[in-house]
């Protein structure tokens, strides 16, 4: 038996027929497919790049943070350098009389409580004020005629404040009742 069928398997099929449209659908959806891929393939670029960006980064900020912690205070101890000085040049000294030493000691004092100062800290002196158990510790109470009852009339330890924080409360002895 023959084919008459004007389709064989090995046949083109002819002009204008849909097998046509199917090859260059398939062709047009194949340039598609590597249009997407190659697409693909850049943005994984993309986001391999700035993954790799985002480590670099913590890396360098936990490097700084690291040196920041190190070096902290190094603005502090340089502004105590002279105050060092001060104090090892008055101990260097032979002889001398009494007055001269403790004028040295006194500048040094004003020296150091100018750094500490100027990185925020104060003293808390609070003779002849009332009680302020937030920033005072009672550490006795004498008879003090003439101050009224709760008064500091002597401070033993002067307090210190840093940027309005309480780092140490004045140990003080207050007026009787």
């Amino acid at each position: 038996m023959q084919n008459n069928d004007p389709q064989s398997p090995g046949a083109a099929p002819p002009q204008g027929q849909p097998g046509e449209s199917s090859t260059t659908d398939l062709e047009s959806l194949q340039a598609r497919v590597a249009e997407l891929e190659a697409n693909n393939a850049e943005l994984l670029e993309t986001v391999l790049r700035e993954k790799a960006e985002l480590e670099n980064q913590r890396r360098r900020l936990h490097r700084d943070l690291e040196q920041a912690r190190r070096f902290a205070n190094e603005k502090l101890l340089n502004e105590l350098l002279p105050v060092y000085d001060g104090l090892e040049s008055g101990l260097a000294v032979e002889g001398g009389d009494l007055a001269s030493m403790r004028e040295g000691i006194n500048l040094t004092l004003k020296a150091l409580l100018k750094v500490a100062e100027s990185h925020g800290m104060a003293q808390i002196d609070p003779l002849g004020q009332p009680l302020d158990p937030e920033r005072h510790h009672a550490v006795s109470m004498v008879e003090a005629p003439g101050q009224a009852p709760g008064t500091v009339v002597s401070v033993l330890q002067k307090g210190y404040v840093l940027n309005d924080r309480l780092l140490r409360p004045a140990l003080v002895a207050v007026a009787r009742d």
